[in-house]
């Protein structure tokens, strides 16, 4: 007697899943009215009985990835009071206020690779509130979606980014975490930049990772080996800006989950061996009016309007104030290296590498910006919200500035950053006090976890109590 499968859980092809994520992410930047979509979704979910979970994620102040995992049908009937202990999450609530609420984004909902996540599921974002239903200030991806709808509503601007992220592929599962072991990182591949043949492991992990990044509606335009052995980067196309940080947090999921498969591990250290080039993600930004982009300006010096060397001056001058937000853990400062093409420099330019501002060669459709000195491992949504408010908002670059021949350079530690950016008023203005001495706090108990001076070899405490790859027994081990 022929048997019957016990489970038919949804399993999309490739090409199937791509049409549906890009059909998702034309309504989301249409901005088609976010009721009709949780209308959409919620039909769908209630009618489609081969998912079983919903895969909702959000992100705390250091830019960790969370997930939880909601029975549909439970998700269906409670998805207005979804609440979870914020005290556990660091940076978040403390235990006397503990409890707070995840609003689902559902117009940030994804069909997933059942071979990377599991069959039957799917994922959408969500945004943190209070327990009284209002943002939470500490979720800067709430405050990066209200920013740039403000901007739309007010002033028809639209705020778009593509990120360009570097990472490492490393022999063995969970290398970070067993760094404390070996006190080494082993390399993949010790090929060049393009360079890999095309059934070794970096490229099979690369194919791999950029099939599911494609399948997800990311719009791939370019992969490739990196600089250094064992380095990958995968480039895809412009998004507003909400879109583009939730692609910075699945782009590291879903390559860290093909490592994970292969036996190997991604990492997104920002200089996670010494030596050799650093993990950067260049950040490319621009405004759009309809269908004008505000940056080009054909006559302009390099191809840039007037509006957008301003935007570049207000960066320029808070350099300083920046530069922990934009990298911020102990690690990231062995990457601000003038050796190895290090964007350390406070000033812009065209062609050299070293600045902390590029503007790349473009025209009325590309022109754009590249903020070059920021790291992997930077929370996505706070990065572009405070290069946005103070490319709007914050003081330009004083005249005197901008003229002197001596070049400035950005912080080469970690202590430096901290203490520039709690004397900032131009931060904290910009997060709000709570915020900003929460996370100032937060980086400084990881600066006292480690040596003071970077040294020439890669510290074990840097690793291992790095926000991004501890998990909460490794943190108390100290």
């Amino acid at each position: 007697m022929p048997s019957t499968p016990l489970r038919e859980f949804l399993e999309i092809p490739y090409d199937q899943l791509e049409e549906l994520n890009l059909e998702a992410k034309k309504m989301r930047q249409d901005r088609v009215d976010p009721g009709k979509i949780r209308e959409k979704r919620e039909r769908y979910l209630a009618s489609q009985k081969s998912i079983k979970a919903v895969t909702v994620c959000f992100t705390d102040l250091e830019g960790r990835l969370h997930m939880l995992d909601y029975d549909k049908k439970f998700l269906l009937k409670s998805a207005d009071n979804l609440t979870f202990d914020g005290s556990s999450i660091r940076g978040f609530s403390q235990q006397a206020e503990s409890d707070l609420r995840l609003a689902l984004d559902w117009s940030a909902f994804y069909w997933l690779p059942s071979d990377v996540f599991g069959p039957g599921k799917v994922l959408v974002f969500s945004e943190v509130h209070e327990r009284s239903g209002d943002p939470y200030p500490a979720d800067l991806r709430s405050r990066l979606k209200t920013l740039a709808d403000g901007l739309y509503a007010k002033k028809g601007i639209h705020c778009n980014a593509a990120h360009e992220i570097e990472g490492f592929l490393f022999q063995g599962l969970d290398a970070e975490r067993r760094y404390h072991e070996a006190r080494k990182f082993d390399f993949i591949s010790t090929g060049g930049y393009y360079h890999s043949l095309p059934g070794d492991p970096l490229r099979q992990f690369i194919d791999a990772s950029a099939e599911a990044q494609r399948a997800m509606g990311f719009q791939n335009e370019k992969d490739h080996p990196e600089v250094a052995p064992s380095q990958f980067e995968m480039n895809f196309s412009y998004a507003e800006v909400s879109i583009a940080a939730d692609q910075v947090q699945l782009y590291k999921l879903l390559a860290r989950q093909v490592a994970a498969r292969m036996g190997m591990t991604a990492c997104f250290l920002p200089k996670p061996v010494a030596g050799v080039n650093g993990n950067g993600m260049h950040t490319n930004l621009s405004l759009a009016k309809g269908s004008k982009n505000l940056f080009h300006d054909k006559k302009g010096k390099d191809g840039l309007s007037e509006s957008g060397w301003e935007f570049i001056s207000r960066i320029l001058g808070a350099g300083d104030d920046l530069c922990l937000a934009l990298n911020p853990s102990v690690n990231s400062y062995r990457r601000l290296d003038p050796h190895f093409e290090a964007p350390n420099q406070i000033k812009a330019s065209a062609i050299d590498r070293g600045s902390m501002v590029r503007i790349p060669i473009g025209n009325e459709k590309s022109a754009r910006i590249e903020v070059r000195s920021i790291a992997p491992d930077a929370n996505p949504y706070l990065t572009l919200y405070s290069l946005l408010r103070v490319g709007l908002e914050g003081p330009a670059q004083a005249e005197d500035e901008s003229k002197r021949s001596r070049t400035r350079f950005l912080p080469d530690n970690i202590h430096d950053a901290i203490r520039l950016f709690k004397s900032s008023k131009l931060m904290a203005d910009i997060l709000g006090e709570h915020v900003h001495t929460r996370y100032a706090e937060l980086k400084t108990a990881q600066a006292d976890r480690c040596p003071k001076a970077l040294g020439a070899l890669v510290k074990v405490a840097e690793v291992q109590f790095h926000h991004e790859v501890t998990n909460q027994f490794l943190w108390s081990q100290f």
